[in-house]
């Protein structure tokens, strides 16, 4: 009799994780933004979030821990219980900062990529007054003047810098890295002639284009972007390959049930291919993805991998 108790007992202990997860979501949803709020991050954060909170019927809170480059936020979900209720809404910086930093969790083993919702690519500008009306006059210039041209970028480690690394590394050039303390100040900087190039990001570069205070060389994803379509691709314009853009996108604590993995990657996609959400991170200079948690899964792995093999080619490191 004890035994087929204890059995009974075993058997229903056993279908508890599996009548939790048909029941996710019965309760707000934690979005642990690892990055201050009113920043590109947090901006679509939100604007994904209030179309998933409408789509699994409960409200999905987004709470913000800035600090260490994302690390700080990223440990916060790494650590938290694997039940559906905290998701980490994260950026390229994910798959940067373990070839950067000392982590305090395994980004490959602690979480569980669940959609990627958008990339951001970045433009290329050099100041209108620039010798250089396109990318092989521009690489032609820097061949034939080393550690004349410098670049910009948001800080070490940050997408520009990235990018500025990767054109080194693929053109064989030597652009001196000059970082700084966010976007704003290296496009005044590029404008004023202070620096050679920047990559900046589409929502605060395009205006300046626009309006002919800056040049557009090329673009760093592998597709035009549709606001500047005239704007031909770096890998179009001699770099074949050079595809480094920034992202977002998000993930669940291991060991989170595969019901709920699937069930808010599906809401996700579904949050990102609604036309006004779509719209509007458009209207962000992104290019909105939403794709399934296998697929994230293989970029996150490549984009580490591309980043890895990118700091140790260039041996960049951040103070």
């Amino acid at each position: 009799m004890k035994k087929h108790l204890l059995k009974s007992v075993v058997a229903l202990a056993a279908c508890v994780p599996l009548l939790a997860a048909a029941a996710w979501p019965d309760k707000p949803i934690r979005m642990v933004v690892p990055y201050a709020a009113g920043g590109g991050a947090d901006n679509t954060a939100r604007i994904v979030a209030q179309q998933m909170s409408a789509a699994l019927g409960q409200q999905i809170i987004i709470d913000n821990k800035p600090g260490a480059g994302g690390v700080i936020g990223a440990d916060n979900v790494a650590k938290a219980a694997a039940d559906g209720y905290t998701v980490l809404y994260d950026a390229s910086a994910f798959s940067v900062n373990p070839s950067l930093r000392k982590l305090p969790f395994d980004a490959a083993k602690d979480f569980i990529p669940v959609s990627l919702v958008a990339t951001a690519p970045q433009i290329l500008v050099v100041p209108e007054s620039a010798p250089y009306k396109n990318v092989a006059e521009f690489l032609d210039f820097a061949r034939k003047n080393p550690g004349k041209l410098t670049f910009a970028s948001a800080g070490g480690g940050t997408g520009s810098h990235l990018a500025g690394e990767a054109l080194n590394e693929q053109a064989k050039i030597n652009l001196l890295h000059v970082p700084y303390k966010g976007g704003a100040p290296a496009l005044t900087d590029v404008m004023g002639q202070q620096v050679s190039v920047y990559f900046g990001n589409v929502a605060s570069t395009s205006s300046y284009v626009k309006s002919g205070k800056l040049r557009a060389l090329a673009v760093s994803s592998a597709k035009r972007v549709p606001s500047l379509p005239d704007t031909p691709t770096l890998a179009e314009s001699g770099l074949p390959g050079y595809n480094v853009v920034e992202w977002n996108g998000v993930f669940l604590p291991k060991g989170t049930p595969p019901e709920i993995v699937q069930k808010l990657g599906k809401a996700v996609q579904a949050a990102v291919n609604d036309p006004k959400v779509n719209d509007k991170l458009l209207q962000l200079g992104l290019v909105p993805a939403g794709t399934s948690p296998e697929s994230f899964a293989k970029f996150v792995q490549d984009e580490s991998a591309r980043v890895s093999a990118l700091v140790k080619a260039r041996n960049i490191q951040v103070d």
